[in-house]
């Protein structure tokens, strides 16, 4: 049985507007996603395609969830759920269109299907038309819905295959979307079974009226080609101009370049610093292996080690770059951030364990003040660890959630945060 989401209590004002300026600034405003049906058609032939190690058991998924944002909410951040936002966004007619044309599109249904389908979803209310693009839908529940079109593409699937994909990954709000100084960046994203997700989050910050209304910058084309990417979790706002970007798994070299160049021009940074992470499944962000805690501390895992570096600074017709050794990695980052050194945590323990709360998250702690972060309960030699150095940590339950591959830094959008 799934478990309906808690009424909400009362919401915290936010202190100041959209933006962010640092990574561990006290947090004001966050978007999350809580799992939903979506993460029941998870099943084991699909959960590679759909970037899933394991299936999740959804009723205590959404327990461990719900306690996530409730530690949130009492340490005074606003919690904003995907879902709300989304519905909210469709009511507005010339978003309901964006993402109706963006979802039901010749690629992905062909030419016969696709008529259809869109009117069948233009004929949805609100509620029903967002269940259905985060959940996905069958051609058996298609057909509830509509008579089926002459279609090859839909005469070629069963009953019970999907029309519609879903979208389990919403559930890490940090890739799609980020909060870049005064602007937003609405990812393209690297892998097919996440592509329509950044067609979500185009609409909520174009129409919802949230932020609609807000001056703020645009960082990046939410549709770009799949070269140009750049994702939420490898990107680290280091503040005072500077930001740290990752390129592995699912950021590409093109993709920073074009990012940079758009902070530069409008003056929002003037120092970027990339790291040439492996790209491995392992390593998939800079978040899942090195986080910051305050204002000169990251933790890191142990077998990352020093990786190649760069500093893209702005030129007069384009970008400067400047590439750096690997044993050059931390002096970079702290030269970067103005200060003399950075302070980094790892946790002694041998390769078999720290291998084993890398991959539990471990190092994905999300700073909600300066020295203060909300980690997975699982990982406890690393809490342990941050506590000894005088770090508060938060722990949530992670038993379930991390199965997705993914802890709190990865789960969790900013959309606001004070200044340090």
């Amino acid at each position: 049985m799934l478990t309906e989401k808690p009424a909400p209590g009362p919401a915290p004002t936010p202190a100041g507007t959209l933006g962010v300026a640092s990574e561990v600034a006290r947090l004001r405003q966050v978007i999350l996603h809580r799992p939903g049906r979506e993460m029941t058609r998870l099943t084991p032939q699909n959960k590679d395609e759909l970037l899933f190690d394991d299936l999740l058991w959804l009723p205590r998924a959404q327990e461990e969830h719900d306690e996530f944002a409730t530690v949130l909410a009492a340490a005074g951040v606003q919690v904003l759920f995907l879902t709300d936002l989304l519905r909210e966004t469709l009511a507005v007619p010339e978003a309901r269109r964006y993402v109706v044309d963006h979802t039901f599109g010749v690629r992905l249904h062909g030419p016969s299907a696709a008529p259809v389908l869109r009117a069948m979803a233009e004929a949805m209310d609100d509620a029903e038309l967002t269940d259905v693009l985060i959940c996905g839908m069958t051609k058996r529940e298609m057909l509830e819905r509509t008579v089926e079109p002459r279609s090859i593409v839909l005469a070629s699937l069963g009953l019970d295959d999907l029309v519609l994909p879903p979208l389990p990954n919403h559930l890490f709000t940090r890739d799609t979307s980020s909060w870049v100084y005064d602007g937003v960046a609405v990812n393209s994203m690297r892998m097919p079974a996440r592509v329509r997700e950044s067609v979500h989050l185009e609409a909520i910050y174009r129409w919802h009226p949230r932020f609609a209304g807000s001056a703020h910058h645009r960082w990046s084309a939410p549709l770009a080609d799949a070269i140009t990417t750049v994702e939420g979790g490898d990107v680290l706002v280091l503040g005072d101009g500077a930001v740290l970007v990752g390129m592995g798994e699912r950021s590409t070299p093109q993709g920073v370049e074009l990012f940079a160049s758009r902070l530069f021009a409008a003056g929002a940074a003037d120092r970027v610093v990339t790291l040439s992470m492996p790209k491995a499944r392992a390593f998939m962000h800079l978040d899942t292996v090195m986080t910051m805690v305050d204002e000169r501390s990251f933790i890191k895992y142990a077998g990352l080690g020093m990786l190649p570096s760069a500093t893209l600074t702005p030129t007069g017709d384009g970008l400067r770059v400047v590439p750096h050794e690997p044993e050059q990695m931390h002096g970079v980052i702290a030269e970067a951030m103005g200060v003399t050194s950075l302070r980094i945590l790892t946790p002694e323990q041998d390769v078999h364990s720290a291998a084993r709360e890398q991959w539990g998250d471990g190092c994905n702690a999300l700073a909600i003040a300066p020295g203060v972060v909300v980690t997975y309960d699982r990982n406890a030699t690393a809490n342990a660890y941050l506590q000894d150095l005088g770090v508060d940590v938060r722990v949530v339950p992670g038993g379930e959630l991390g199965r997705g591959r993914g802890g709190p830094h990865c789960m969790s959008c900013p959309t606001i945060r004070e200044g340090i």
